[in-house]
């Protein structure tokens, strides 16, 4: 089995991300990380083939928790689930070794590519590990495991409406001061879990910016107001 870590700050995507990885064969979720640092101690304690990892954490990015992997000395791969689009963090992704990159928000399927493609690199690689040489053709073998196999485009993933990424939107640009999830939902008249995967899909795409405000104890709540550029003008 493939052993996978699910690394994300939102506890309901790193859900779903890991539901989606327990459906593809051969692959298992031993765990879920919500910051760098609780990803950092669950490497360091057992083994971790697969990483599927959100760029942006509440501690510190996604790609500086696999700069801090690699200097200490923890091989295991990286698959990217961030929302990110930016060409520097997609370069960067390179070079640090990422395997796939997969844009959030993303179908199954999208996923299934991804891990399906992962498993076949680990077969080529372990059945060139027991033949003696290094012949060209093996190495481009190799290599094109990681290609991601070709498929049509895909409509956007399921459960996602303009209508209601613009009313969220509009919610917030039109409030006087920052928002919380829940806010949001009262206002727009959806879910509190609904308002909570826009918010962060806004926030991921840059037109929502994101603060925390800190309570006595628990989780610090989420608050939302919109970026700069799109806030709507005050008399």
């Amino acid at each position: 089995m493939i052993e996978v870590l699910v690394v994300d700050d939102d506890f309901h995507v790193a859900e779903i991300n890991a539901a989606y990885v327990d459906k593809v064969a051969d692959f298992r979720v031993l765990g879920t990380a919500h910051t760098a640092l609780q990803a950092l101690q669950v490497l360091e304690r057992q083994r971790v083939d697969l990483l599927l990892l959100d760029h942006y954490l509440p501690d510190r990015t996604g790609l500086d928790l696999v700069r801090a992997m690699r200097q200490r000395g923890l091989r295991s791969d990286v698959i990217m689930v961030t929302a990110a689009q930016d060409v520097e963090v997609v370069e960067a992704a390179l070079r640090y070794g990422v395997l796939h990159y997969l844009v959030k928000p993303f179908t199954f399927e999208g996923l299934r590519s991804r891990l399906e493609s992962y498993a076949e690199l680990r077969r080529t690689l372990r059945a060139a590990s027991e033949r003696t040489g290094t012949g060209q053709q093996r190495i481009d073998r190799i290599f094109g495991a990681v290609r991601t196999p070709a498929s049509a485009p895909q409509a956007q993933a399921k459960g996602w409406s303009a209508p209601t990424m613009d009313l969220v939107r509009h919610v917030v640009a039109e409030a006087d001061g920052p928002l919380s999830a829940q806010e949001v939902a009262s206002r727009a008249g959806i879910s509190r879990s609904t308002a909570q995967r826009y918010l962060r899909h806004l926030q991921d795409n840059g037109t929502l910016h994101l603060s925390l405000r800190y309570g006595d104890a628990g989780r610090p709540e989420h608050r939302y107001t919109a970026a700069r550029a799109d806030r709507s003008p005050r008399p």
